[in-house]
């Protein structure tokens, strides 16, 4: 079949607004979809992250048009601080005791998905395909069905999908559901996902789950449902450790902390990401281990997010409340135990830090996938390396040779620590071996591929592999999946 161009939707794009300017985003989602859309002619349509109303809709700088939806303030404050971030992220991340079901939020919501459908609408042609992305616009595929013939529509939810029993506390879960299976294809990272909600769509009227097939039959139309877990552009984060600078930057970081070994924890500054149970089970580790004081140390790199949300800034506090009491318990005039940074790092700045550390710690409570894991592993240009990887992280389905941890289990926490730090070289490389291919072989192209194939194919494709008719994938040359991951997104 035919296709036409390509159009994103997702809650930020390529622009943020700064004041009275726009200016550029670099983040994973822009990286690698800017050349297919360029190559398509397609649209991105997106929010620029403010509320004030920049002249000038299209944009053709980038080689594509972006549409900017602009929201005012009180959409912004109900539909993103209220309904999106404090009722849906911490549901679907298990913090039930934080979540606010207020119903100025979920109608905010409403009003701003419509918003979107409707600017979607306004660029749509025959044979377009729609790929809508997370659970900032899970009503978006419902809004726009009505209007759709030829075209096909995606969706893709980044972040965990829960089990049925946690997602029907939810006043609204009928109506997030309906909103998603307007669509032809719902993506998500993990196979338990997808299980997850077809285990709460089977409760809808008018339903059929066919779990072999994985497709839910709805009305008159099929819904394929399939887990498309995200990749990394491997070749750029080479690259990027490869450069020249990089290793004596690296050898200098080393030399200046005078460890034996470093440990790394890059993280967005959310409640999820485990962030205060790390440094205490860091704690625990040092204390039951004190050969290792003055010869381990660990930076933690917390990136600033939702700093308008209270729960984030009581998160900083306790974050560095926990930092503190860490090295004033250990640290002497020698050796800090704790490196800690609470600022954004450039994937630049980000690539001394992967090639130095020894360990990387990723350990959210609960992540929907977490593309750090997979950096770490594609930054390791000599092969050595341990990855400790939460259990409840999407990528630990995939990243199997990881240390996997619980956690909630502090003293798994402290044992997983500690065979990383002693693990021997040999056994080092053969896990880093494994985990590499497996980062390389489902990079982003797989990733793209696999779901836009699937998408205009109607059934699933599990090979790694990127359909004929997209061929303005094909080829394309990617500016690379930096800064983030997906943080665009959210």
């Amino acid at each position: 079949m035919a296709t036409g161009k390509l159009i994103v939707a997702s809650n930020r794009g390529p622009y943020v607004v700064r004041g009275r300017s726009r200016v550029r985003s670099i983040g994973g989602l822009v990286s690698a979809l800017e050349p297919s859309l360029r190559a398509s002619g397609g649209v991105w349509v997106a929010w620029s992250g403010g509320h004030t109303t920049i002249e000038g809709t299209d944009d053709t700088e980038a080689g594509y048009r972006w549409r900017e939806v602009h929201l005012s303030a009180e959409e912004v404050s109900g539909y993103y601080h209220g309904f999106a971030n404090r009722a849906l992220w911490p549901l679907c991340h298990y913090f039930l005791e934080k979540c606010d079901f207020r119903k100025d939020y979920w109608e905010t919501y409403v009003r701003v998905n419509r918003k979107f459908a409707a600017e979607i609408q306004a660029t749509l042609a025959d044979d377009d395909i729609i790929w809508v992305h997370d659970y900032h616009l899970a009503l978006v595929p419902h809004f726009l069905r009505p209007v759709l013939t030829h075209q096909r529509l995606g969706f893709f939810w980044h972040i965990p999908f829960p089990p049925r029993d946690f997602f029907q506390v939810l006043p609204w879960a009928g109506e997030i559901l309906r909103g998603m299976l307007g669509s032809d294809l719902v993506g998500f990272h993990s196979p338990a996902y997808v299980d997850n909600f077809l285990s709460c769509v089977q409760d809808l009227p008018g339903v059929r789950v066919d779990r072999e097939r994985l497709r839910v039959e709805y009305g008159r139309r099929r819904v394929l449902v399939h887990a498309f877990p995200v990749g990394i552009d491997c070749g750029y984060f080479r690259a990027l450790v490869n450069r020249g600078d990089v290793a004596p930057a690296a050898a200098r970081l080393r030399r200046v902390l005078g460890v034996d070994q470093l440990g790394l924890a890059v993280d967005r500054l959310d409640y999820s990401k485990g962030i205060p149970e790390r440094l205490h089970a860091l704690e625990l580790f040092w204390e039951r281990y004190p050969e290792y004081q003055g010869r381990v140390s660990v930076i933690q790199i917390a990136v600033p997010s939702r700093t308008q949300v209270d729960a984030y800034r009581t998160l900083r506090r306790k974050v560095e409340e926990a930092v503190g009491r860490v090295n004033g318990r250990f640290s002497d005039d020698q050796w800090l135990p704790v490196y800690y940074f609470c600022r954004a790092f450039s994937q630049e700045e980000l690539a001394v830090y992967y090639a130095s550390a020894d360990v990387a710690l990723v350990t959210p409570l609960r992540d929907g996938l977490n593309l750090v894991a997979k950096e770490y592993v594609a930054s390791r240009t000599d092969g050595r390396g341990v990855l400790v990887l939460s259990r409840f992280a999407g990528a630990a389905e995939e990243l199997k040779e990881a240390l996997l941890v619980n956690p909630y289990d502090l003293d798994d926490m402290v044992a997983k620590i500690h065979a990383a730090f002693e693990m021997p070289v040999a056994e080092q490389m053969r896990r880093m071996r494994a985990l590499q291919e497996r980062v390389r072989r489902y990079d982003i192209s797989w990733w793209m591929g696999s779901f836009l194939g699937t998408l205009l194919d109607g059934q699933v494709i599990r090979q790694p592999r990127v359909p004929a008719q997209l061929s303005w994938v094909v080829g394309s040359k990617r500016t690379g999946a930096a800064d983030r991951g997906l943080e665009a997104l959210n």
